[in-house]
């Protein structure tokens, strides 16, 4: 492969950095992506140079947990890299991360493979643990690809976006109690960005954990919150594989008590789209989030299967529809 005059040599370790390659306009410039890298469509049509090393798509909720602990307690990488394929490449742009072992190749192992390659690519590391920091990592891709004036653009669009929602659940008197689940078997809390999104769109989510990881907590401590809207978003699921594994919610001692599941404000979310990937659309994801919390107030434009309501599989009624609620 022979360079382009003047262009960057791309390779993205992360969906939401692929993402930001898009948003950017500079989609003709990914030379490799993950095998997790689906949107936009166009990506998917980009060699695939990380791939995981478990079979997910396989595997139960509880399966995951203990595969991935055991391999971190190792050491063991969750992801396969094609260095052959890298070193192919010659990117001059690397963007990977060093934020969480579980999402993406970090740290070590993209160390490993710099130290392999002939060329001397630049490593752009994405960590951001908060939505201002994942519009300064737009703006670091942009100042590293020539396209600063069009993140800054992408940046104003969005934070107005968020400013109009935070404006609007301002006055609120009240905020519903918010449960945002990251992974079921074993219950994760929400972690980074996510408890901001919540009190942006005017919720409260005091499980959450602000600008760190999420980690496991006791299903006592979700009884004892009673979350009036329980809010379903596993990492690395989008919607149906997420309202599919939630079906085991019903089966949890005390969940027909929670207020949530009395008033049917239980939802199923496409994680992955809108919660997980640090990316653009965390601004959708917050505009989602405001209808699920106060749908008199908001409206959704966005995709329909983007949530679904959970009620128990016997049940007739599986629509994507939000109860009506006060606020």
């Amino acid at each position: 492969m022979t360079k382009a005059a003047g262009s960057r040599r791309i390779v993205s370790f992360l969906p939401s950095a692929t993402e930001m390659v898009y948003a950017l306009g500079l989609g003709d410039r990914l030379m490799g992506i993950t095998h997790e890298c689906d949107y936009p469509p166009a990506a998917t049509t980009k060699p695939v140079v990380v791939r995981n090393v478990l079979p997910i798509d396989r595997m139960s909720q509880p399966e995951i947990d203990v595969a991935v602990t055991e391999r971190l307690r190792d050491g063991l990488s969750l992801y396969q890299v094609d260095e052959a394929l890298v070193r192919d490449i010659a990117p001059d742009l690397i963007l990977t991360q060093n934020l969480c072992q579980v999402c993406a190749p970090s740290g070590n192992e993209v160390t490993q493979l710099v130290k392999s390659l002939a060329s001397n690519p630049r490593i752009l590391w994405l960590t951001p643990k908060s939505l201002d920091q994942i519009f300064d990592n737009v703006r670091e891709l942009g100042e590293a690809t020539d396209r600063l004036s069009r993140a800054e653009a992408l940046i104003a669009a969005g934070r107005a976006r968020l400013e109009e929602i935070a404006t609007a659940t301002r006055d609120l008197c009240e905020r519903p109690r918010v449960f945002c689940m990251e992974w079921m078997d074993p219950v994760y809390c929400c972690g980074h960005w996510v408890p901001e999104m919540v009190r942006i769109a005017g919720g409260r989510d005091e499980l959450g954990r602000d600008g760190t990881d999420s980690v496991r907590i006791p299903w006592s401590e979700v009884l004892r919150w009673a979350p009036e809207v329980l809010i379903v978003m596993p990492c690395g699921f989008h919607m149906e594989k997420a309202a599919e594994q939630a079906q085991r919610l019903f089966a949890y001692p005390g969940w027909s008590d929670l207020p949530a599941v009395r008033t049917g404000r239980v939802f199923a979310v496409d994680a992955n789209s809108y919660f997980a990937r640090p990316g653009p659309r965390v601004v959708e994801g917050t505009e989602l989030l405001a209808h699920l919390l106060h749908p008199a107030r908001f409206d959704w434009k966005g995709p329909q299967g983007a949530f679904r309501q959970l009620l128990p599989v016997s049940s007739s009624a599986r629509g994507s529809r939000v109860p009506a609620a006060t606020g």
